[in-house]
This record gives C-alpha cells, sequence and structure tokens, in this order.
C-alpha cells in the first residue's frame, strides 16, 4: 500500500479538530514516515509482532496507539511502546493492563470497546454492562479510562448514523455520571464512514485504506 498525498491532505483537513489515526496494519515503516512528512501524528497498529517489528525500525516523533483486538498475554509487549489502547473489551485484558501498568509504574490510557450494535461477530462490553464497569474501574488505579471505542455495523454508512448517535449518547451519561473520570474521547469512524461519526462527536477516526492507493 503506498500513500495517496492527495486524500491524505484533504481528510487531515476534513477531520479537525477531530484526530486522524491512520490505520497502518499493512503499511511498511517507510509508508508510514510518508504519512508523518504529510502532518500525520498518530498512528494504529492491530498485531502485536508487525507493531514491535516497525518501533523498532521507526525514527520518527510520532504515537503508536493499538487499535486491534489485544490479547491478554501480548500486553507486557506494548505497554509502554503505546499512547493508548483502544479497544478493551473484556475484564481479562483490563486485568493484565492494570497488572503490567503497575510494574512499570505507568498510568495507561485506554477506551472501553461498546458493542453498540449488539453484534455477534464483534467484540466488547454489551451497553447493558457499561455501567458496572465503570463502577469497578477503582480497581484498577493504573489504568486510565479516556472513553469509548465502537465500531460501526458493515452497512450503508447513511444507516450508521444511529449507532454513533448511541454512542454518542451513552459517553454523555458517562461524563455525567462518573465526573471523576476524563472522558473525553470517542474512538468511532473508518474509511467507509468517518463522515457521519464526526457529526456525533467523534474524537478520533480509524482511518487505513482511504490514505493509499
Amino acid at each position: 500500500m503506498i500513500v495517496n498525498e492527495e486524500a491524505v491532505k484533504k481528510i487531515l483537513e476534513e477531520v479537525k479538530p477531530a484526530k486522524l489515526v491512520a490505520a497502518t496494519k499493512y503499511v511498511d515503516v517507510k509508508e508510514i514516515e510518508k504519512l508523518e512528512k504529510l502532518g500525520v501524528t498518530c498512528f494504529g497498529e492491530n498485531r502485536v509482532q508487525a507493531f514491535l517489528e516497525k518501533y523498532e525500525n521507526y525514527h520518527g516523533n510520532g504515537e503508536f496507539q493499538f487499535i486491534g483486538t489485544l490479547q491478554p498475554n501480548k500486553v507486557k509487549y506494548i505497554i509502554d511502546k503505546v499512547t493508548l489502547i483502544h479497544a478493551v473489551d473484556r475484564y481479562s485484558l483490563l486485568k493484565e493492563i492494570e497488572k503490567q501498568a503497575a510494574k512499570r509504574d505507568l498510568e495507561m490510557p485506554v477506551l472501553i470497546q461498546v458493542n453498540i450494535a449488539k453484534e455477534e461477530s464483534k467484540h466488547g462490553f454489551e451497553v447493558e454492562e457499561i455501567d458496572e464497569v465503570f463502577s469497578n474501574l477503582k480497581d484498577y488505579p493504573h489504568v486510565k479510562v479516556r472513553g469509548l471505542m465502537m465500531m460501526a455495523p458493515h452497512i450503508e454508512s447513511s444507516e450508521t448514523e444511529k449507532y454513533f448517535k448511541m454512542t454518542q449518547e451513552l459517553l454523555q451519561r458517562l461524563q455525567k455520571e462518573y465526573p471523576m473520570y476524563q472522558l473525553d474521547q470517542l474512538s468511532m469512524g473508518m474509511s467507509n464512514d468517518y463522515h457521519e461519526a464526526l457529526n456525533h462527536g467523534s474524537t478520533m477516526i480509524r482511518v487505513g485504506s482511504a490514505l493509499f492507493k
């Protein structure tokens, strides 16, 4: 995959003031450095092994975030290398992030993944579980929850609006009910539906294919 300069510049402008997280799963370090020269400062990785190789060879000033499904046994490899873990989708992952962050005496910013459309094929906590998750956060002092992450169903982008709206409203409710946490991030929207996500308060979009040719 090769960087599409025009597309990158256009999307960077469109998403402001939200953050563009360039999904770089299939992209090598050379293309990541090209993205950085165009003004992209944040790169989202999905696979731990591939990410570690890139991390070793990357010499830029950008930040890496982990945007894919993360197995608890892989947390220790990335905990001190990423600035945010997007897809915290189960308690075993929360526990492991707490354990590894405590070991290194650091706070790990994360997002709670919510399965807003109740899809069997998607990971994430059900909406009905979210309050229980937030009421248990005091047990994870090294985990710093910053908001929510979701993935819309694979349907027409115009039909995804309602799921973005539901996630936005859920975050707004959590902000009121759990003011002790700095819940200011909403990670939603990908290459095919980021415009709709931005209409409903997304603060970071995870875009891959639209940036490349």
